[in-house]
């Protein structure tokens, strides 16, 4: 079974500093293009920042500048490194990915894979 787990969540004052992790977790062969979305109460799921196989890197505009995407390909791990909070970035923030992992032996891939989430709030 292939899970996507992410940490790092937390509150934290306007103006501080976050760093998310998530991780592909069970029989992994690896990870493909990966993202990290956000849905704050009442409001839509949105992208935040997405990455590709070789690395290349998208945001979001309202994250640009602030927010850093990168992933680790040896632990199957991609992290969301977020500085100078503000209290509209509060929200839950979801890992999603195509991840290849192995079912009996047959490798499979799992395509828009999603995370449970991860709870980020910005307050002073």
């Amino acid at each position: 079974q292939v899970q996507l787990v992410e940490s790092g969540g937390g509150l934290v004052q306007p103006g501080g500093s976050l760093r998310l992790s998530c991780v592909a977790a069970g029989d992994i062969v690896t990870i493909y293009s990966m993202a990290w979305y956000r849905q704050a109460p009442g409001s839509q799921r949105e992208l935040v920042a997405g990455i590709t196989s070789g690395g290349s890197a998208n945001y979001a505009d309202a994250v640009k500048g602030r927010f850093t995407i990168s992933r680790d390909d040896v632990k199957n791990m991609v992290h969301l490194q977020m500085n100078s909070l503000k209290v509209e970035d509060t929200a839950v923030y979801y890992c999603n990915g195509d991840v290849s992992y192995y079912n009996n032996s047959e490798r499979r891939v799992a395509y828009g894979f999603w995370g449970q989430g991860t709870q980020v709030t910005v307050s002073a």
